[in-house]
């Protein structure tokens, strides 16, 4: 899956950027079929904001923002929207036991 990470009106740390890439590939896993994200940071009069953006097969996109004073609380408030969304979704499908 591929990732895009994209700064604006800001500079972001290389330690942010590995946190986001990490947190997005855990969310890959839950997700069914994903086959693009992209994390925007942005800052805009002392907010910071962190959209997430999962794109996954016939056109299905999943859209989550967070906003803290700091970017990796917003990161982690963004995370946790996506994954409420992906749960509700239903996510990846069960593995069917194999019959005998």
């Amino acid at each position: 899956m591929k990732i895009s990470i994209t700064a604006r009106h800001c500079d972001i740390p290389d330690q942010l950027r590995e946190r986001a890439l990490l947190l997005m590939a855990k969310l890959a896993k839950i997700a069914h079929r994903p086959q693009s994200a992209e994390v925007v940071f942005d800052e805009d009069h002392q907010r910071r904001v962190v959209e997430l953006r999962m794109f996954l097969t016939r056109g299905q996109a999943h859209v989550a923002s967070g906003e803290a004073d700091n970017f990796r609380s917003a990161l982690d408030r963004a995370v946790e929207r996506l994954r409420s969304q992906l749960n509700k979704k239903g996510g990846r499908p069960a593995r069917r036991a194999p019959t005998a």
